[in-house]
């Protein structure tokens, strides 16, 4: 079964299971079972050995940085909350931000600007816009569509992020004549994906047209006040005597310490987290050399004193609320933190049955026959490969120094194959429901995670669909500027038929 379709079993079977079903825990419980049982060659046993060690444990023991992270971000939306500073923020909103419009805008502009990190992005702008867009009844659907179309396509376009840091740490060590960080800032007028999301967010948010899943989700919450919200009426309950300052700073705080701790894990200060001294007072060196599963537990528990402090020094609640906050941000990070567990577990899994391996295999069988045609061919095997892993760092990890073998290095189509393998990565990690930035967003949304996978996946197919007719362009004419003109014109027209279709079977209606 290694390095053969069987690889890819596991997470196709709890993708499809959880679409069907509409229940995450049991269909990832399965996908991670059968993996194990694959990699164990069916000893009932071996099966338990290898889901736990390999899968729940290793799950948990590597991502402890990250579920650290997710806790403590957790009690400060907890303590915001209590503040009333979340509360304040949406009447303020409310008076200033007129339209669903406006709202919608809003949120996309504060998921452009946090391009530092993707978890980090879904789960502040999740905690900030989330009175805004309520205010306006926006569903927690269409939040999370939000949320999760700006948190990985922003980080794959911004030469500083924790993802800039991976393309580069993956691309630094071959032999192609530039550094890491070249390559992907090079490459970044090539990331059809990304753009074209940006360009189909705008688009739809200015038409005021939803369609599929989505525009059910929207009508109820227009029409009967259904948001699809996660919380309860206690977590609802918040200080009167909040201000907007209450939430502005604790989120301006968690961004600077989250950022500091990012540099000095990677060595902005002196010696990184390595032992190494070579990115002392370098900051995008630094970030280049970071780990975020390290640095933003230390920005997060830097955050959390301060952010204490600053609610006592402003009275807004005593220290035993403070603390009664704590078991409150923890709980509401339960569910998200399970559901990465299983994900991160059956990543594992795909990984032990070889799919690079096979991935491998399949990408140099086609190099010879569709040269010109190739990103576009690149970016399909990697939507398809980050939709069953749920990983686009690991897609990327596999595909990238497969594309330095088949292109020269003097190439403009290597750099189009590099953009294509990490826009393809972007794109069905953004679908997939066992990808943690889809989590994270439904998280930070605080909506059912399969009502947010289902809504945004028909919007993902349009942007896939014409980012993969851009790149045939951009193989053929290797231009960036005459492609993206192309890509958004066809984003913006194909919106425009749908439109047209969707009226035509209310009118028949």
């Amino acid at each position: 079964m290694y390095g053969t379709f069987w690889a890819l079993v596991p997470p196709l079977v709890a993708i499809i299971l959880a679409l069907i079903i509409k229940e995450a825990y049991s269909s990832l419980f399965i996908g991670v079972l059968i993996g194990a049982m694959f990699c164990a060659g069916f000893a009932p046993i071996g099966t338990l050995d290898v889901a736990l060690n390999d899968g729940f444990i290793s799950a948990i023991a590597d991502n402890a940085g990250i579920f650290l992270f997710l806790v403590l971000l957790g009690i400060i939306v907890a303590l915001v909350n209590a503040s009333g500073g979340s509360a304040a923020f949406g009447r303020w909103a409310e008076k200033n931000i007129k339209t669903r419009v406006g709202a919608a805008l809003a949120t996309f502009a504060l998921g452009v600007l946090i391009f530092i990190d993707d978890y980090f992005n879904c789960l502040t702008v999740g905690s900030v816009m989330r009175p805004v867009t309520d205010s306006h009844k926006i569903s927690r659907a269409k939040l999370a569509y939000l949320i999760d179309a700006t948190a990985a396509p922003v980080c794959m376009i911004a030469p500083i992020s924790s993802w800039a840091a991976a393309v580069s740490g993956v691309a630094s060590d071959l032999d192609i004549g530039i550094s890491g960080i070249q390559l992907f800032v090079r490459a970044i007028p090539y990331n059809f994906y990304s753009l074209l999301t940006f360009v189909f967010i705008i688009a739809i948010t200015f038409m005021k047209f939803d369609f599929g899943p989505m525009r059910l989700h929207e009508m109820s919450a227009q029409l009967n006040g259904d948001l699809g919200a996660l919380e309860s009426e206690e977590d609802m309950k918040a200080n009167p005597n909040g201000r907007v300052i209450d939430l502005v700073l604790p989120v301006i705080i968690l961004i600077i310490a989250c950022t500091v701790g990012m540099i000095y894990v990677g060595g902005f200060f002196g010696v990184d987290a390595w032992g190494g001294t070579d990115c002392a007072g370098d900051f995008i060196a630094a970030f280049g050399n970071t780990d975020a599963f390290v640095g933003l537990p230390w920005g997060g528990i830097i955050s959390l004193v301060l952010i204490v402090i600053y609610m006592l020094a402003r009275r807004l609640m005593s220290f035993k609320e403070a603390m009664e906050c704590v078991p409150k941000g923890f709980i509401a990070m339960v569910p998200p933190i399970i559901i990465l567990t299983m994900a991160v577990s059956l990543k594992t899994m795909t990984s032990n049955l070889g799919a690079d391996v096979y991935v491998h295999d399949l990408m140099m069988g086609a190099s010879q026959s569709l040269y010109n045609m190739l990103p576009a061919v690149i970016f399909i095997v990697a939507c398809v490969l980050a939709f069953a892993s749920g990983t686009s760092w690991g897609t990327f990890g596999i595909l990238i120094p497969i594309v330095t073998v088949i292109f020269s290095a003097s190439s403009t189509l290597l750099i189009i194959g590099i953009s294509a393998c990490c826009a393809g990565a972007v794109c069905g990690d953004h679908c997939s429901p066992i990808s943690d930035t889809t989590i994270m967003a439904s998280a930070g949304a605080q909506t059912n995670h399969l009502d947010h996978v289902t809504t945004q996946l028909p919007y993902v197919i349009v942007v896939a669909a014409v980012s993969f007719v851009t790149y045939i362009v951009a193989g053929f004419v290797q231009s960036a500027v005459i492609s993206i003109i192309i890509g958004a014109v066809l984003t913006v027209g194909t919106l425009f038929v749908i439109r047209s279709v969707e009226n035509n079977k209310d009118a028949k209606a």
